[in-house]
């Protein structure tokens, strides 16, 4: 009994060694998942590039414990790799310290517990150290060429203990760059993995091991809209374009250059799949980015009250923080009314003509047959 207790105590002294081990024993030769990866996206599908990443990721071999699933989404446009994984959950660290013989009647061997606030570090560390491993591998095994930047959760699945339903609450969010993320010398014995989240601008959990949450960076899943690719179709418009008589693909990416050139980072959706939501946005905050659907509606009609609340349902269904309707036409009191109530910006015609003008320096037309209401001639020319 004094043998197995030494056997254990080596055993859980082993697993914590582990832990603090899981970032500086990264695997070598990643680098050869690029020709597979690129070859992918060079064939125009975004969404086996993603799950090229996904399998590169998967096949890199952790601790027993600690390779939890990974999903990916990528964004050509911005060259963002989309990337949550899975977090172990708390009970991976070890919550004894080790186990000793107890000379009682009968004999037995115990075990010694360890604290809960070492624990509790022990738990904070290994999340941090299983991120900043997981952002080097994506790194890694994208060329940078395609993928200039990671958005990163970590969630962990679990039970709410209040209700016993499923739940999955973000540890850690990140959105870093690989120049940003090449600072970092991982390999450093020294190198403090919390400290290092934080030097990178990451959301991190303050108490992780209770599993309390933090905003994600990504707020949505960007693999469940398929993504058009993008058009510039600035270049090629005339100099004072009518927005009426344009193509409705090519009006599409004209609004998301709009809001791109706006801040924002965008992706058209491809007509056949895109649920109604004609782009995708984020409104990126330092400390949580913002989903945005986005419908465009070129039309010479007012804009229907059942499209908006439609929109509306969208916002919901997708879980998005906010919807943007923009038109060439005008919108009813209705819509007026109910958009403020429901998450909802509306962009009618006149205020698109200012923000093209604003940020594309594009002094656009308007060829409605009629003057709508409470417009004056010049909001059209």
């Amino acid at each position: 009994m004094r043998q197995e207790a030494e056997v254990r105590t080596a055993e859980v002294v082993a697993r914590v060694e582990q832990l603090g081990a899981v970032l500086r024993e990264r695997p070598g030769g990643l680098h050869d998942d690029h020709l597979r990866v690129e070859r992918a996206l060079g064939d125009g599908d975004v969404e086996a590039f993603a799950l090229g990443v996904e399998s590169a990721l998967a096949g890199i071999e952790y601790p027993v414990g600690l390779g939890g699933a990974r999903r990916a989404g990528f964004a050509p446009e911005s060259r963002e790799l989309m990337l949550e994984i899975e977090l172990p959950a708390q009970t991976v660290v070890p919550s004894v310290l080790g186990y000793r013989f107890k000379a009682s009647a009968p004999p037995a061997v115990v075990p010694q517990p360890r604290k809960e606030s070492e624990c509790r570090s022990l738990y904070r560390d290994l999340v941090a150290r299983l991120a900043l491993r997981v952002i080097d591998e994506a790194f890694a095994v994208t060329p940078p060429a395609l993928v200039d930047a990671v958005a990163f959760n970590g969630i962990v699945r679990a039970k709410d203990r209040a209700t016993g339903k499923p739940i999955e609450p973000c540890l850690i969010g990140l959105r870093v760059s690989r120049e940003a993320f090449g600072e970092l010398v991982l390999d450093e014995p020294e190198l403090d993995p919390v400290r290092s989240l934080r030097y990178l601008n990451a959301v991190v959990s303050q108490h992780p091991y209770d599993l309390e949450p933090v905003p994600p960076v990504v707020t949505f899943d960007l693999s469940r809209y398929k993504l058009a690719p993008g058009r510039d179709v600035v270049a090629g418009l005339d100099s004072r374009p009518d927005l009426l008589a344009m193509d409705p693909t090519e009006f599409e990416h004209l609004i998301r250059r709009l809001f791109e050139k706006a801040g924002l980072k965008s992706w058209v959706t491809q007509a056949s799949r895109d649920d109604g939501i004609d782009a995708v946005a984020v409104i990126e905050q330092p400390l949580l980015s913002t989903q945005c659907i986005i419908q465009a509606k070129r039309t010479k009609n007012v804009v229907p009250a059942d499209t908006v609340r439609a929109v509306a349902g969208l916002v919901n269904d997708t879980g998005a923080s906010k919807g943007i309707v923009v038109t060439t036409a005008w919108f009813g009191k209705t819509s007026l009314d109910f958009a403020p109530r429901n998450r909802l910006e509306l962009i009618d015609g006149r205020h698109l003509k200012a923000l093209l003008l604003e940020h594309l320096g594009i002094d656009s037309l308007i060829g409605l047959p009629k003057l709508p209401p409470g417009w004056q001639p010049r909001d059209l020319s």
